[in-house]
């Protein structure tokens, strides 16, 4: 059985969206780009969503990335903030 990597699919450089489920912060979002900054300087704009409750925001970020190891940089970065609890 034949197995195709990641990085065979998808052509580099492009645009990812990254979704980061976290607590209901007002800083949320710039905590976010704060860090997405760190790895990938740019001008970002999040879309917040939030939970049907309101104790969660759903944050929906398109970052230019380069690699797949730059990716999961990213992944791993966003799932270090506190109040961060999933990243898709």
């Amino acid at each position: 059985m034949q197995t195709t990597r990641f990085d065979e699919l998808v052509e580099f450089p492009c645009v990812f969206t990254f979704k980061v489920m976290g607590v209901a912060v007002p800083d949320l979002p710039d905590k976010i780009v704060e860090v997405v900054q760190l790895h990938a300087p740019g001008d970002y704009s999040p879309k917040v969503k939030p939970s049907s409750k309101g104790s969660y925001h759903s944050v929906s970020i398109q970052i230019q990335v380069h690699s797949q190891t730059h990716i999961e940089t990213l992944y791993q970065a966003l799932a270090a903030i506190d109040e961060v609890r999933y990243v898709l």
